[in-house]
């Protein structure tokens, strides 16, 4: 088991490029997204101060998740990641269905990322069309996954490095001010915290519909355990990053929510404006609107690069099990999958299409069917672990290298809390427009990768 799953990735022609802080930044980049820069607004108006307890919460959840996966990335490296595993635990049907409906998800959210990017630098250069900027946005990076791995994940790391060097510099000033050292400041104390309501304004309901609205943001960890195949040394290297990631985010997402309720009132903060760029107004740093949006720009390049790469890598595999065209799964002398890249970001480029000739409509659609994908697929990997673990524990323990704490409580009760966040999103009209869509694309996907099954089974069966 140990010797087959560590020569996997060679025998499937992918290169080995990616280093560990290559796959360490990748983890921690893929996260922090627009959904912390701005999106967080709409949980602090939600819970008020007890947002913070809504990070805390949605980030254990997130390091559960994140430590199943990288138990089963380390014992078995392979570039479908979760659906290779689903695949092992459940049959073929399941590894057709999470990896379809983890690629549709990235292919139609690079569409969201793309023309957000495309709306900031139109700001700035009006005499440019949107479109015109979408379409270079999305051609650069397509050319950067269609070279060596290793560029990808250079880029990738300079670009999430930007992003956690704007954090670590927030949280610095933040601080500070709320010290009083920087200058026109003074000590804020518990003024915000307690003067509007107290730390819980909304109670424990509200630190639950902030914890909905901010447990999203912390989709992209899972991209690291599908990089891991690629790198040098895959069964340490997951570990590693996702060890460091999962720890250091966590602390940067609770750090930077504890640092804006303590020198904002809550009550103050726009849902849809970046409650960053209040806070450094409030400091009194210049220009903060436009510092803020180079910052969601580079953050939006980055998460468009990084999905790009995991589509990829995921129809990729999808190919390389029977469950999509043979034809994805060639690679080119650098040993990057070049028709997986390529039909991955073809469909990104009609998701574009749709979102600026329909974006109420068709690509609402599509947006709502992929809304509650990345907790359907943590429910997924959450019963694959289960199953996976009990297997390699009978077969090859020894490949057992990182391992899910508290097993199997810490996994039933992880798994047990997605299915209740599940029934909340149901009391929530738009949330359950998005869980009735996405269950649609699960249950069809699930009757395809059955039927897909049968269909093999019957024609190996006439060979």
């Amino acid at each position: 088991m140990t010797s087959e799953a560590a020569a996997e990735p060679a025998a499937q022609g992918l290169a080995a490029g990616l280093r560990q802080r290559h796959l360490a930044m990748l983890a921690m980049g893929g996260v922090i997204g627009s959904g912390l820069f701005v999106s967080s607004g709409v949980g602090i108006k939600l819970a008020g101060p007890g947002i913070v307890l809504s990070f805390v919460l949605a980030g254990t959840l997130a390091m559960l998740v994140m430590r199943m996966m990288a138990e089963m990335a380390a014992a078995i490296p392979a570039s479908g990641s979760f659906s290779v595993h689903a695949e092992r635990a459940f049959g073929p049907w399941a590894g057709f269905a999470i990896g379809w409906l983890y690629w549709a998800a990235l292919v139609v959210v690079l569409a969201v990322e793309a023309t957000a990017a495309a709306i900031i630098v139109n700001s700035w250069l009006p005499g440019i069309p949107q479109w015109v900027l979408v379409l270079i946005f999305m051609a650069v990076l397509t050319a950067i996954n269609f070279t060596a791995v290793s560029r990808f994940g250079e880029l990738e790391f300079w670009l999430a490095l930007i992003k956690v060097v704007a954090v670590v510099a927030f949280l610095v000033l933040g601080v500070l001010a709320f010290l009083g050292v920087l200058p026109g400041t003074s000590f804020v104390g518990t003024d915000n915290l307690l003067g509007h309501g107290g730390l819980l304004p909304n109670g424990w309901q509200g630190v639950g519909t902030g914890l909905l609205a901010v447990v999203f943001t912390f989709g992209g960890l899972e991209v690291v355990t599908i990089a891991a195949a690629e790198s040098d040394d895959p069964a340490h290297a997951v570990g590693r990053a996702v060890r460091n990631a999962v720890v250091r985010i966590s602390v940067f997402y609770v750090g930077s929510m504890l640092v804006i309720v303590s020198l904002l009132p809550w009550t103050s903060v726009q849902a849809g404006q970046s409650p960053f760029a209040a806070v450094l107004e409030r400091i009194g740093i210049p220009a903060t609107g436009q510092i803020m949006n180079v910052v969601i720009l580079f953050a939006l390049l980055s998460t468009l690069n990084t999905n790009m790469y995991g589509a990829a890598r995921m129809v990729y595999s999808l190919a390389q099990r029977g469950h999509a065209p043979r034809a994805l799964t060639k690679v080119d002398r650098s040993g990057v999958p070049v028709f997986a890249v390529a039909a991955s970001v073809l469909f990104g480029f009609v998701a574009v299409a749709l979102n600026a000739l329909w974006p109420d409509t068709v690509f609402q659609y599509l947006l709502n069917a992929v809304g509650s994908v990345l907790l359907i697929v943590w429910i997924l990997v959450a019963c694959t672990q289960l199953r996976v673990r009990r297997q390699l524990e009978r077969t090859a323990p020894e490949s057992l290298t990182v391992r899910m704490w508290g097993f199997p409580y810490l996994t039933w009760v992880t798994l047990v809390a997605m299915v209740a966040i599940l029934a909340v999103m149901l009391g929530d009209h738009d949330a359950r427009i998005q869980l009735i869509s996405s269950g649609i694309l699960v249950a069809v996907l699930v009757v395809a990768g059955i039927w897909w099954q049968r269909a093999r089974r019957k024609a190996d069966q006439t060979v």
